[in-house]
């Protein structure tokens, strides 16, 4: 007995130490973790359930030169909604997911009120602490959802979560689209303003604790941000938005009328060097244009003609030629090698350098480069270089195209080359570069870099201005400049441009047309680049331009039909809206005879009373819409702007004006006839519906005869006006 029991004690005894044991291993690995591996592993642990998001900053603004949003950033939130929240109890669900429902079916119109209450009931039962409502939610709607049932119950009580993030916008939608770019993932979609400058534009991301839910969503644990965003910078342009209208306008008219391609025009200052106005259209496929590729800066091709003042400028420096020098140009032909060139007009026999370049004999100035400089090319070369047009302009943004000036050491060099790069084909530069050589010429050989950017601004405060660069002080000396500028003015007075000649101002500049090189075996003789660059007022140089249409193909594709129109109705758009320019030496506009009537938009009809110097009341005027009778050279105006409901009177108006206020008052209109309004169909002052059709008729001579033998059918209110 004794025995068994000592057995049985010994057993026990082993058991109890074993127990002993494993409870000491236990407590000692429990101490381990603890202390040991506890740190390591709550940041596993908070790895898995936690993290910082980031929280996007405000993007900066795009601002044209007068404070205009370019492109702006606008708030736009993701709604989601804790609809498991303690506060949230069971009665107050019930009472109020029905009209919850109806209110979102409304507010989204994408889904019926049934569907709505089918979900939020659903997210209730699998207690979902983050159901998604809507995406893309602007302002406005959070500020409608958060008077909703429920929602109402304030920021933490009624499980509302909004989510902000910013969505980019362009206010005027294509208006320099290009130009102001985009700024998308990847260094190689950036474009434009946006993507050059998208590091200054961005600013700073914050942080954000979030928490990782039961279903793999994540939520914010604070309510408020653990490190705030800072908002980038602003960037200033030096785009006008209102020239930067016309220049768009003026150039797709053109693009349409002549089935072309695609086109570009710049407008630029010439002393300063800043770019008022850069539109870039091309073709889509259904027939429209749009910016779709920013032409101007970036597409380096043949010039043409525009180039033949680049080697006249060479040729002049060198003194190896004179305005006043005659030169052949033969029947319009002359064999180089085993080429021909032709004039596109005929031959013009023997003439002056000066009239060569006027009629832009290509012919007539490839002699004048050839007979002075066969035997030593490379010299032509590096003339060409000292004018600066072989390098980048150097312009803010991204995607300058690269010009091409070859050398005599090219490969590509051959016996033609020299008379070819003359006239301005075997070369390659971008309308910008081209630009930037006639804007220096217009500003007395002093070369300026283009410059898009004014200022960079935070809190409405400059952090940097940018200046005017001088590229290279003089290109030429000042005699050659003076020639040019009599080549230049020639071309508009008496040569291939004098289309656009203007009575108001003078206008210097050149024609181009180039076959556009297909490949390497010649040119396509059907598709043409026609172009015109210049400056004005030619006696006093404020602003240089370039159009360049490609591909015209409604039978005119001659710069000076096609390219040089569009010019001109920038040119004097510009001109007449700046007062500015009609300063000059004790010159004052005289004007003969004033309108009897003006009547429009009153901003426009002070800038044309302040253009022509005549006396009016309109600054006493509030309202938009203004008439004025003249007498003598004294305008007094009154208001025309229309009461809700009632017909306004448009008599006197132009037509764009007229069917403006027409529609804006809600009407339909027709037209017949040309000039101003002279009668409409329902007298003004008429209470009539909104959607009547009214009939205008135009005719600026039935307007004055009507005025001036008081026998108009608005005599009365014209009286009144």
């Amino acid at each position: 007995m004794e025995s068994n029991r000592a057995v049985i004690l010994y057993r026990i005894g082993v058991v109890y130490i074993v127990v002993i044991l494993t409870a000491l291993v236990i407590i000692g690995r429990v101490l381990y973790i603890q202390f040991g591996e506890g740190n390591e592993l709550k940041i596993k642990a908070e790895k898995l359930n936690l993290r910082y998001d980031n929280i996007e900053a405000m993007r900066g603004n795009i601002l044209s030169s007068d404070g205009s949003l370019l492109a702006t950033s606008v708030p736009i939130f993701e709604i989601r909604m804790d609809v498991a929240s303690e506060n949230i109890t069971d009665n107050i669900f019930a009472k109020n997911v029905d009209t919850l429902s109806l209110c979102l079916s409304h507010l989204f119109n994408d889904k019926s009120a049934t569907e709505y209450r089918k979900l939020l009931t659903q997210a209730r039962a699998e207690s979902n602490r983050y159901l998604l409502l809507r995406r893309d939610v602007t302002y406005d709607e959070l500020k409608k959802l958060r008077t909703f049932p429920i929602f109402r119950m304030g920021k933490y009580k009624g499980g509302l979560i909004a989510i902000a993030r910013n969505k980019r916008i362009n206010p005027f939608k294509e208006l320099a689209f290009r130009t102001i770019g985009w700024e998308r993932e990847g260094n190689n979609n950036n474009v434009g303003i946006e993507g050059t400058f998208t590091n200054v534009l961005a600013g700073m991301s914050g942080k954000r604790l979030m928490q990782r839910l039961g279903n793999g969503s994540w939520r914010p644990i604070n309510s408020e941000n653990e490190i705030e965003p800072e908002n980038g910078a602003d960037i200033v342009t030096t785009i006008n938005t209102d020239i930067q209208d016309v220049a768009e306008s003026a150039l797709q008219r053109e693009l349409i009328a002549s089935d072309a391609d695609h086109g570009c025009a710049i407008l630029m200052e010439v002393k300063t060097g800043a770019i008022k106005a850069i539109a870039n259209l091309g073709k889509m496929s259904d027939g429209t244009f749009v910016e779709k590729y920013n032409y101007a800066i970036a597409e380096s091709s043949e010039p043409g003609s525009t180039f033949k003042l680049a080697s006249m400028l060479v040729a002049l420096e060198d003194k190896v030629t004179d305005l006043d020098r005659w030169v052949s140009t033969g029947n319009g032909s002359f064999n180089y090698a085993n080429r021909v060139m032709h004039d596109s007009h005929g031959g013009h026999g023997t003439i002056t350098v000066k009239q060569a370049f006027e009629i832009s004999s290509n012919v007539g100035i490839s002699q004048v480069i050839y007979n002075a400089y066969w035997n030593k090319p490379q010299k032509y070369i590096d003339g060409l270089y000292a004018l600066g047009i072989n390098k980048t302009t150097g312009i803010e943004i991204r995607g300058e195209g690269m010009p091409r000036i070859k050398n005599t050491r090219s490969r590509s060099w051959s016996k033609v080359s020299l008379p070819w790069m003359s006239i301005g084909y075997e070369v390659a530069v971008t309308p910008l570069q081209t630009l930037a050589l006639y804007n220096a010429v217009a500003n007395n050989g002093c070369m300026v870099r283009p410059m898009l950017i004014k200022e960079i601004r935070k809190s409405n405060q400059p952090v940097k201005v940018f200046e005017p660069v001088v590229i290279n002080p003089a290109i030429a000396s000042k005699i050659t400049i003076a020639k040019a500028h009599k080549l230049l003015e020639g071309v508009v007075e008496e040569g291939t441009a004098k289309n656009v000649k203007c009575s108001v101002f003078k206008i210097a500049g050149k024609t181009g047309t180039a076959q556009i090189a297909m490949n390497d075996n010649g040119y396509n003789k059907e598709n043409y680049k026609a172009s015109f660059v210049g400056y004005y007022p030619a006696d006093n140089p404020q602003y240089s331009c370039i159009v360049v249409i490609n591909n015209p193909s409604k039978g005119l594709f001659y710069g000076g039909s096609v390219a040089a129109p569009v010019f001109l109705d920038i040119a004097q758009k510009v001109y007449a809206t700046s007062p500015d320019l009609h300063k000059r030496k004790n010159d004052s506009i005289q004007v003969k005879s004033s309108p009897k009537l003006l009547a429009g938009n009153r901003n426009d009809l002070q800038q044309i009373c302040n253009v022509l110097g005549l006396s009016n009341n309109s600054d006493k005027v509030e309202d938009e819409w203004i008439k004025g009778k003249s007498n003598n050279s004294s305008y007094s105006f009154s208001s025309v702007t229309p009461k809700v409901g009632v017909v306004p009177d448009v008599s006197g108006m132009g037509i764009r004006d007229a069917v403006y206020l027409l529609e804006k008052a809600g009407y339909k209109v027709q037209f017949t006839g040309k000039g101003k309004v002279y009668k409409q169909s329902i007298e003004p002052g008429v209470f009539v519906n909104r959607g009547t059709l009214i009939n205008l008729e135009l005719s600026q001579k039935h307007l004055k005869q009507n005025i001036e033998n008081n026998k108009s059918p608005k005599n009365e209110s014209l009286e009144k006006a």
